[in-house]
């Protein structure tokens, strides 16, 4: 059962976005399962994208885990391919928790959703916790668990767990510079359409070959581990409805645009998505020396993939912002994230034309 220190890391009842439970409970008993729903589940805190929920299936925990309400951009969110992953990952990856049950009606609570294993533990969000911030040791030990535990993803043998038609790898990179664009301009804010013009264009003509292919999660940072709370080792990688196979330096640099540093511009502190800065993690040059040691991948052409990288951070809270702007939520959390969005594509520039890394 739920415990007093989950519920630290859930919203109050009257903060969660309520869902339709008798329904889920019908839906859930048909399939020979019991969801208690008295009290009602309770969203966890944190995430601006994905619903979660700590629930009670048949007298043990687990998460409920859906897409936003609204629209939902093409390709995002993708509970099928999320659950496949979550099927098989486990079996390679022990601090990858498995997934339980996957429906694919959206009419039963507005959207297809799965339900994960549970595994507690601490979540580090925007900030340290106050108790953990004058262990000195903190910086260097999570640098390395982000950096080891990114690597170990990276070297799963996917075809060993039936994963290896998983994405289209061929051509990944050149795709995403394409798909990226797109959605940047769709989610632009008025005013700066030659700002993604040029960097997009930079993309283009500085395009990469792809790398061998490996599992990418596609959104790995901090808040999306579940720690140890004593030696801060992985107890779970979670959020996988972006994973694929692709060249995995994109994966790196996918966590080193969360990877703040103190002299980094406002838009890179206001997303608060992973404190580097104030954890002490590594300067962002060490980090890619040591992912380069530990994997031994070439990242002489890690300028291109850094950008895109970037790129693809800004767009994201771009589209964010724009189911404020268009009234798709309320929530007054989604307000500054357009700005953001723009702050983070004018660093990208930046970095584009080395004046910044």
């Amino acid at each position: 059962m739920p415990t007093d220190s989950d519920a630290a890391n859930l919203r109050p009842e009257a903060e969660s976005v309520a869902l339709d439970w008798p329904a889920l409970r019908a839906h859930l008993a048909a399939a020979g399962k019991t969801l208690q729903i008295e009290p009602p589940p309770r969203q966890f805190a944190g995430g601006l994208a994905n619903l979660n929920y700590l629930v009670v299936l048949d007298g043990t925990p687990a998460v409920l885990r859906r897409p936003p309400m609204g629209e939902l951009p093409a390709g995002s969110h993708d509970m099928a391919r999320e659950h496949r992953i979550l099927s098989r990952l486990p079996d390679a990856l022990p601090f990858v928790p498995r997934s339980l049950y996957f429906c694919d009606d959206p009419a039963v609570i507005g959207q297809r959703f799965q339900i994960l294993e549970y595994r507690p533990g601490l979540v580090i969000r925007e900030h340290v916790p106050p108790d953990l911030a004058h262990r000195p040791e903190i910086g260097d030990r999570l640098s390395h668990v982000l950096l080891e535990t990114l690597a170990a993803i990276h070297a799963v043998d996917t075809a060993a767990i039936g994963l290896d038609d998983l994405g289209r790898p061929d051509g990944f990179l050149a795709r995403a510079v394409t798909g990226w664009r797109k959605r940047g301009l769709a989610a632009k804010e008025d005013g700066t359409e030659t700002l993604h013009q040029e960097v997009g264009t930079w993309l283009e003509r500085h395009l990469v070959p792809d790398g061998a292919p490996g599992l990418l999660h596609n959104d790995y940072k901090l808040n999306n581990m579940i720690l140890d709370p004593q030696d801060f080792s992985p107890r779970a990688v979670v959020d996988w409805d972006q994973g694929t196979r692709g060249d995995p330096l994109f994966d790196f640099a996918t966590l080193l645009s969360y990877w703040i540093h103190a002299d980094d511009p406002p838009a890179m502190h206001d997303m608060a998505q992973m404190p580097a800065d104030e954890a002490c993690l590594w300067p962002r040059q060490q980090a890619v020396a040591e992912y380069a040691r530990i994997t031994g991948r070439d990242v002489s052409d890690f300028l291109f993939h850094r950008v895109l990288a970037m790129y693809k951070l800004s767009v994201i809270f771009l589209q964010l912002g724009l189911r404020y702007r268009t009234g798709a939520t309320t929530d007054p959390r989604y307000a500054p994230l357009s700005g953001i969005g723009t702050g983070i594509l004018q660093f990208t520039h930046e970095i584009a034309q080395r004046r910044a890394f």
